[in-house]
């Protein structure tokens, strides 16, 4: 039997990407939600599971990177974007089975490892599906496919949360990995292959110029487009740091939540059951947040949806408080029943404010981004949010070794807001996308970076004095190091020979200063006294090298960064 060119017919491609998408959420149930769950029951710690997640989501934040590849790199025999989509499925199936043989919790850092690496062709695959619909989905689909896109990713997180849950009671953890290899390579077989993909011409290049130096040259064009995108208007620019920031609360859509679920007694069955369940309502609130924005305006019923997720952290808080449920307990200890309902109830309520805030989130971006360089600015609005996202499981593990469950859920449910500040200035313009100060709010953003990037001189001989507010600072300066780099590169080259002699010094600075997350893994050399004391010289030259590096940069001619003449430039009221 013949099956069907899903993209033939307008509700065969809506079921195409539906099930595209459902391949890309199950790699991320499967880790935040079941492998998360087993390595709390084998002892493993939140600090651990919290880093282990947050390097699922880091391949995510520079899924930008992977665009130049999949645009350059064509296939006339398979069709472009399908070819890309089958070898990334047939590698993230095989790495998944390739897990079969590492034993955990010992093998954790190389069970890590090779999940990176699935997780790097599944952002991959990201990038080819979207750029597949764009080409393939008519404008009066779009609105509809791009729901159930959303649909079908939370669909695919309870199949490799749930389900993989479900299964190990029959069949083992690890034998349950041939269930989440099995799913994807389903829709290979029955959604991938039997595509047939509008043939394209192969991609002329100049005399002399190679495929791998074309790709570099499109991400030199992706970096200044960018650049000159976000510092465009006041809600572009807003829209950097909105990224950048927690999306309301976090702490009940991460590990937190199967980490507390397992200590409190529920089986795997149980912690299924209420991942199916959060992800079914979660996936229904999408559509209905997105149908509420419309009708009463995105801004404002944004701000009520982020405020909200933190009314079920806030309501579990008290509860663990008022039991003297504080700091985390080993998995295998005294069941907890009365603590069971209040996380179900907790769960339930953060999954409808999570799901409302999803759509409306995209739509907010969609208002500030420029559509002459749409794929460019949303794709890396898109990117920020996955990086911010990681590094929310990371100290939100740490945090609760830390300080305990209130306190983390506390810190959580007061930063997961303050986004909603940056609302008022994410309007859509009434006419331009681009106004006259950008050149400004380069030169100032330069500085602020530099000037972070040497307070880090005066935090880390001072840092132990934090104590339990070390994951909070720890966090800051992430965002500044990476901010910092990715500014660098960018600045770098829209700046061109307007740089001096600063160009040059951005490329040494920018890899060093992302370098800087090492920081976290200094304590494995204390049996090496010359490395650890190599390693803490840099410490401090690396930042004071980066800080150097921006403020240079705030006093060079960012002129360039002003719009083009087609751009129609309009004065805005204010920066």
């Amino acid at each position: 039997m013949r099956l069907p060119n899903l993209l033939g017919t307008r509700n065969g491609r809506l079921a195409a990407f539906f099930l595209l998408y459902v391949t890309e959420g199950i790699p991320l149930g499967f880790a935040a939600t079941a492998v998360a769950t087993q390595l709390r029951r084998q002892g493993i710690g939140p600090a651990e599971i919290g880093a282990f997640v947050a390097s699922f989501y880091l391949p995510w934040a520079f899924k930008w990177a992977f665009g130049p590849f999949v645009d350059v790199f064509r296939s006339q025999r398979f069709g472009h974007r399908r070819a890309w989509i089958i070898v990334t499925q047939i590698v993230m199936a095989a790495t998944i089975l390739a897990l079969i043989a590492v034993p955990l919790p010992a093998g954790l850092g190389i069970f890590t490892a090779i999940l990176l690496v699935h997780n790097t062709f599944g952002a991959i695959q990201d990038v080819a599906i979207d750029s597949l619909a764009v080409n393939t989905l008519g404008e009066d689909e779009r609105g509809l496919a791009n729901g159930l896109m959303f649909a079908g990713a939370s669909v695919g997180q309870a199949v490799g949360g749930s389900g993989v849950l479900f299964l190990i009671g029959y069949m083992g953890f690890q034998s349950s990995f041939i269930f989440v290899a099995a799913a994807i390579t389903a829709v290979t077989g029955f959604v991938v292959l039997p595509m047939k993909e509008t043939v394209v011409e192969a991609l002329a290049l100049p005399a002399g110029v190679t495929r791998w130096r074309a790709a570099a040259t499109e991400m030199r064009m992706f970096a200044v487009q960018s650049f000159r995108s976000f510092m465009g208007t006041r809600g572009a620019f807003s829209g950097v740091f909105f990224s950048l920031l927690p999306a309301g609360a976090m702490s009940l859509g991460l590990a937190l939540q199967s980490n507390l679920a397992v200590e409190l007694g529920m089986d795997d069955d149980e912690v299924a059951m209420l991942n199916l369940w959060s992800s079914i309502i979660s996936a229904a609130a999408m559509v209905f947040g997105g149908w509420l924005s419309d009708r009463w305006g995105r801004r404002r019923t944004l701000a009520f949806y982020l405020a909200g997720m933190s009314l079920p952290v806030i309501y579990l808080l008290w509860v663990l408080q008022s039991h003297g449920y504080v700091m985390p307990r080993a998995p295998g200890g005294a069941p907890m029943p009365e603590l069971l309902l209040p996380l179900w109830i907790a769960v339930m309520a953060y999954a409808v404010f999570q799901g409302l805030m999803y759509g409306t989130r995209s739509a907010i971006m969609m208002d500030v981004t420029n559509p002459r360089v749409a794929a460019t600015q949303f794709t890396a609005y898109m990117a920020m949010m996955n990086l911010a996202i990681s590094i929310a499981a990371t100290w939100q593990g740490v945090a609760v070794e830390a300080w305990g469950y209130p306190v983390t859920l506390l810190v959580d449910a007061i930063t997961g807001p303050l986004c909603i500040l940056l609302l008022p200035w994410m309007k859509r313009r009434s006419s331009g996308f681009t106004d006259a100060f950008a050149h400004v709010r380069a030169r100032n953003t330069s500085a602020v970076l530099g000037v972070c990037c040497l307070l880090w001189l005066l935090y880390w001989p001072n840092h132990e004095m934090l104590g339990a507010g070390q994951p909070i600072m720890g966090t800051f300066f992430t965002l500044v190091f990476i901010s910092s780099a990715l500014f660098l590169l960018a600045g770098r080259e829209v700046l061109a020979g307007e740089a001096g002699p600063w160009r040059r010094a951005a490329l040494w600075a920018a890899p060093l200063l992302l370098a800087m997350h090492g920081r976290y893994h200094l304590d494995k050399l204390n049996a090496m006294p010359t490395l650890h004391s190599v390693a803490e010289l840099l410490m401090y030259l690396v930042p004071l090298f980066g800080g150097l590096v921006l403020l240079g940069l705030s006093t060079r001619n960012w002129i360039s960064t002003e719009p083009a003449e087609e751009d129609a430039p309009v004065a805005a009221a204010s920066a």
